[in-house]
């Protein structure tokens, strides 16, 4: 054939299917309860040799290797079969329902998809396809006995697969949010694809039966629609899998970003007893945010003999006269507090005595902060804390 699907977007479309697959496979193996995630990543692996099968380098390389013509096309349908089947048994036993309502459902679709991939190696051993075609088989052979049924099961078992796990989805995505709803609202469009695939060849198999040559359909349009669909089944499934760490990444460069005020004012504390060690660049920012923490809190427990009661006391009244309320008087109050002592540490080897000062919990340490940028604490450490009249009134 001249014309017809290229070998490279088919390649491509498979690597990128088994890339992700590969990518979490360590997890998949690691987590052996988890076998929502083992059935994706299978899944994943699964559609990328629909791909590897299904491009014409391939088609001839296995025709030439077993000696019978066209026996690539049965493999290929039973990588799209298996693939839709696969497909649909996911999004069963993934969406929440009464468990003997997910075990029978199950059942039936593992039984009825074996049971179509057994009937399409059987009619393509009882029917007769000589003629090698490395990208219109389906049009070429659609009114052959038995090769023609072979077709028709294939196209409208994977239809009725996509079409019932695209409705699927569309359903559960509104009782989900998250990652798990956006990869839900990609799948749908993804499956759908797969039916103008079905639709397509369908389409172009009837016009033969009809005495029409529409064979662009099979061999230029269908793939059109083959191709987008995976890289959208890869991004759905990748969101649900890699969304929740997605997540935990952002949200940890978010507080690396508001904790930066207080590490600047309190990275330049000794902290004799520490133990520091470098982080490797590839380090994620959620590693990076436990170390920071860490950070300022050594910093935070080196300056809490320095910090001064009475000036926390002062500070507080004068951020309620500037119209401060309840918490955020408080935690400027504790900024006002923590600039003072850090300026006096720096000035003292030991503190005087060791005030009673409760020490800062976590979640603290943000609004903390945020505090440091505010006019009481700007105040402050323009008289570095000294005297109990530097704050504001």
């Amino acid at each position: 054939m001249d014309h017809g699907p290229n070998n490279l977007a088919f390649y491509i479309c498979g690597c990128l299917l088994l890339l992700i697959g590969l990518v979490k496979l360590p997890a998949a193996i690691s987590r052996r309860n988890d076998l929502l995630l083992r059935a994706a990543v299978l899944l994943l692996v699964v559609g990328s040799t629909v791909f590897f099968f299904a491009a014409p380098d391939s088609i001839a390389l296995i025709n030439d290797l077993t000696g019978i013509p066209n026996f690539a096309a049965p493999l290929a349908y039973t990588s799209l079969t298996a693939f839709s089947g696969a497909s649909l048994l996911l999004i069963i036993n993934w969406r929440p329902a009464p468990p003997e309502q997910t075990h029978r459902a199950s059942l039936i679709c593992i039984a009825g998809f074996t049971l179509v991939i057994l009937a399409i190696h059987g009619l393509f051993w009882v029917g007769d396809a000589p003629v090698e075609q490395l990208t219109l088989f389906d049009g070429y052979y659609a009114s052959t006995p038995y090769i023609r049924e072979m077709i028709l099961l294939y196209l409208l078992a994977q239809g009725t697969a996509t079409l019932t796990t695209s409705i699927l989805c569309w359903r559960w995505s509104r009782e989900v949010d998250g990652s798990l709803r956006a990869g839900l609202l990609i799948l749908v469009p993804a499956y759908l694809l797969h039916v103008v695939y079905c639709i397509v060849k369908l389409v172009a198999i009837v016009a033969s039966w009809t005495g029409r040559r529409w064979d662009f359909l099979i061999d230029q349009v269908a793939p059109l629609a083959a191709a987008p669909s995976a890289l959208l089944v890869v991004c759905g499934f990748a969101l649900p899998l890699t969304g929740p760490r997605m997540t935990q990444n952002a949200q940890a460069l978010r507080q690396l970003k508001d904790l930066e005020p207080l590490w600047q004012e309190v990275q330049r504390v000794p902290t004799p007893g520490a133990v520091r060690t470098s982080l490797p660049w590839w380090s994620t920012p959620a590693v990076r945010l436990t170390a920071r923490k860490t950070r300022i809190f050594d910093a935070l427990l080196s300056v809490a003999p320095y910090c001064d009661p009475g000036l926390r006391e002062r500070s507080y009244r004068a951020a309620e006269q500037a119209g401060l309320e309840e918490p955020a008087a408080s935690v400027a109050a504790e900024a006002a507090m923590l600039v003072a002592a850090v300026e006096q540490r720096q000035k003292a080897t030991s503190p005087d005595d060791a005030p009673d000062v409760p020490l800062w919990r976590p979640r603290d340490l943000v609004p903390l902060s945020k505090a440091l940028t505010g006019p009481l604490v700007q105040e402050v450490r323009r008289n570095h804390g000294v005297t109990a009249e530097s704050s504001p009134s």
